[in-house]
């Protein structure tokens, strides 16, 4: 079920989409722990590909399971727990999030479950700069949910700007006509990134305010 937020900010005219995992949390150690437990053969550089697509479809082409896979392990039930004792928020984010709040109308848009997300967010006081958080309960596609963006609040990809740090993310907003901003913090390398077209990429979270002007001074043009 779809959660709003208590105080629901203004809505401004150009909007900034924020993946959650690895963007704002730092979350890739116990996700790809939890991963592991379900899959004891998979290693780093397995986990991170399947984020080249849709998570919720890694398992084709990129990967399959083994006889060794555990399917009695549910990722959420492990990782929500991990999630509220472990994982911290990215250094540098409370301050941009609490600054492009001012100018942009802010929505996370990401493959974990709403709530817990909420939760994490308002714990960092950060729950009101965004007018909406849409996680996987929502749906399991992004591209369904810059959708539901475009049509909620009225706006259009040449509004919109998602904040990324996997090429999945990429490619899924790029079919919805939405330009994208790599960070380089995450789950995916720059190397990785580049191929997904981005407006640009950014290495720490100070520079993001400028790059998103920037962004939407070149597409206003």
């Amino acid at each position: 079920m779809k959660e709003r937020n208590k105080a629901i900010p203004a809505v401004k005219d150009n909007f900034i989409l924020f993946d959650f995992d690895g963007v704002i949390a730092d979350s890739f150690a116990p996700a790809f722990e939890i991963q592991k437990m379900i899959c004891p053969a998979l290693d780093e550089d397995s986990y991170r590909r399947r984020f080249e697509g849709n998570i919720n479809d890694w398992e084709d082409p990129i990967n399959t399971h083994t006889a060794e896979c555990r399917h009695d392990i549910d990722f959420f039930v492990e990782y929500i727990p991990r999630m509220r004792n472990e994982v911290q928020i990215k250094p540098g984010m409370t301050e941009v999030i609490t600054q492009l709040g001012k100018e942009y109308t802010l929505v996370i848009i990401s493959s974990t479950i709403t709530s817990p997300i909420q939760e994490f967010m308002e714990k960092h006081n950060l729950a009101s700069h965004f007018v909406e958080i849409m996680g996987n309960d929502v749906h399991t596609s992004k591209v369904e949910k810059i959708k539901t963006v475009f049509g909620r609040y009225g706006t259009s990809a040449g509004n919109c700007l998602f904040i990324t740090d996997t090429l999945g993310d990429m490619r899924e907003a790029d079919k919805m006509g939405v330009g994208t901003i790599g960070v380089t913090w995450g789950f995916h390398a720059s190397e990785t990134l580049q191929r997904g077209g981005p407006f640009c990429l950014v290495g720490e979270p100070q520079f993001l305010p400028n790059a998103v002007a920037d962004y939407f001074a070149n597409t206003s043009r």
